[in-house]
């Protein structure tokens, strides 16, 4: 037999060690000598009595610290498995949370890109004075439109006025120089009849 396996076997007898190896020693060895003892002697007897009482007594607790054992065992077990699935549902709401720092994350964005949408909607002028100030600009620009088209045919008929000025003035014109023709001719047709020659300043 092995030490370990000795020490093995002393450890089971022994209990928690309080002894009972040795208090079954004592009362085998009391016992052998009660048995080969052809006396009757009563403190022998008394004496087993008494260490057998003990070696039950160590044996009944150490059943019991045993059944202890195993109850708190089982109640580890159980403790156990209660943490296994409080971790799987940490996990859970770890995971859960990490979605909704996720989602938090991204509302947090889109308020803060609503909040300069709506800061720069603000800064425009609301749609009534828009269209208000539009149909003021489409007035005006038909005002502008509508003074356009009567400069336009004023000059159009300044145009034909300056038109039929210079007409009129190429007409006095040809006749002026028509009417400087007859005045030479009649002024040669005399000079002729008086046969008086003509001077430079007469022929202008």
């Amino acid at each position: 037999m092995s030490d370990e396996e000795v020490i093995r076997r002393r450890l089971l007898i022994d209990g928690d060690g309080t002894g009972d190896d040795r208090r079954i020693n004592v009362l085998l060895k009391s016992f052998m000598k009660w048995v080969h003892n052809t006396d009757v002697d009563n403190t022998l007897h008394e004496r087993m009595l008494s260490q057998l009482a003990q070696c039950e007594f160590a044996q009944k607790k150490s059943r019991l610290v045993s059944n202890m054992s195993q109850e708190e065992l089982k109640n580890y077990e159980a403790l156990f498995n209660h943490i296994e699935v409080e971790i799987e549902e940490a996990k859970k709401d770890i995971e859960a949370t990490k979605l909704e720092l996720l989602e938090a994350k991204r509302i947090r964005k889109n308020r803060i890109e609503y909040d300069v949408l709506a800061k720069v909607i603000n800064e425009q002028p609301d749609r009534l004075k828009t269209h208000t100030k539009l149909n003021t600009l489409h007035d005006e620009l038909g005002s502008l439109k509508e003074k356009s088209e009567q400069l336009e045919h004023k000059l159009e008929m300044r145009r034909k006025q300056f038109h039929v000025l210079i007409s009129s003035i190429h007409s006095l014109q040809g006749m002026l120089d028509e009417f400087d023709e007859e005045i030479m001719d009649v002024s040669l047709e005399n000079y002729e009849e008086a046969d008086v020659p003509m001077s430079p300043k007469d022929t202008i």
